[in-house]
């Protein structure tokens, strides 16, 4: 097993629902009321020091019982090391905690994901829409159940390639 999913195991052995090393990356799943706590871990704890967030994202499984997943991207530039982290999100609870006060970098990624798939995060400082305009009709771009041809706006925009008149 991977040395930082041992370290990460053994002080969260209740959080840690999988470690998986793939290609010399390293991915947890997590459980999400313990998401926040193992990834401030991940930062402070001198031996893992993931200083740097590369990305945030999620995933839509429609047949899940979590449906949503939300994935957290680490690097320790120190060790150039780098940890995947994973944690369920509920369509009936679609919220996951902001990792922000941690990552400042975390701030516009956690709103991407927001405004295209709908989990909110909890204790963000300004969860509101980045890509998406305001008047954007209901619903959210990247989960699977979204109509292809969008709710309502596909009259507001030209596609590209497509005929006008």
């Amino acid at each position: 097993m991977h040395p930082d999913a041992q370290k990460i195991q053994q002080a969260f052995p209740e959080a840690v629902q999988s470690a998986v090393e793939w290609r010399g990356d390293l991915t947890l799943h997590v459980k999400r009321d313990r998401l926040h706590a193992v990834c401030r871990y991940l930062h402070d704890d001198p031996g893992l020091d993931y200083d740097y967030i590369v990305h945030v994202s999620s995933v839509d499984w429609p047949d899940h019982p979590e449906r949503f997943e939300v994935v957290y991207e680490f690097y320790s530039i120190r060790r150039k090391q780098r940890i995947r982290v994973k944690s369920g999100v509920p369509e009936d609870d679609c919220v996951a905690d902001s990792m922000t006060d941690i990552w400042k970098g975390a701030d516009f990624m956690e709103r991407e994901v927001y405004d295209m798939m709908g989990i909110r995060f909890r204790n963000h400082p300004n969860l509101v829409r980045v890509l998406l305009p305001d008047d954007f009709p209901e619903g959210y771009p990247l989960r699977k159940d979204f109509p292809v041809r969008g709710k309502g706006w596909r009259d507001t925009f030209t596609f590209i390639g497509e005929k006008t008149g």
